[in-house]
């Protein structure tokens, strides 16, 4: 079986976000108060302590964002599954409301009365099928569509739904 995603809800999703831009924020926070620091204090005016304030600075923000990173990138990492299975969620809903949309709309076809304008007006059906359809009448069963060898099985499985035989 595939492996467990922990679905989360959009305030979990929300609540992730906030915590990722916090992380960011107190990085860059210590980040400037650190390079910062060698500026404010006072005395050792000259080139050799200022190189030494500049590397401590660096050492010390670099240790800091050392530190920060793991935790980021397993922010990263929830956030980027959540942001998927919304967008798998998304798509699922979207077909299932272009299907339930052509179900409600659409009266079944009949396949021994139904025009080539009609029937090439089905899912996957060309005019040249539509034609072979009208050819092949009468029909007992829509389903016969297959058995004559009309249709394909992947054919007839598209219209099946949108087909009735009277």
């Amino acid at each position: 079986m595939g492996s467990k995603v922990k679905w989360l809800s959009s305030k979990q999703y929300r609540r992730g976000r906030y915590i990722l831009r916090a992380a960011w924020a107190a990085c860059a926070t210590a980040a400037m108060l650190l390079a910062g620091c060698g500026y404010f204090q006072v005395g050792g005016s000259d080139a050799a302590a200022q190189k030494a304030r500049d590397e401590k600075t660096r050492e010390e923000v670099a240790k800091a964002t050392e530190n920060a990173k793991p935790e980021l990138q397993e922010a990263g990492r929830k956030l980027g599954e959540a942001a998927k299975t919304a967008a798998d969620d998304a798509k699922a809903a979207a077909e299932g409301v272009k299907e339930g949309w052509d179900r409600g709309t659409h009266a079944p076809v009949d396949l021994n009365a139904a025009s080539e304008t009609d029937l090439s007006s089905l899912p996957g059906i060309s005019r040249r099928d539509a034609h072979r359809i009208v050819a092949n009448r009468p029909y007992s069963d829509r389903h016969d569509l297959v058995s004559k060898g009309v249709l394909t099985d992947d054919q007839y499985a598209a219209i099946r739904d949108n087909v009735t035989a009277k």
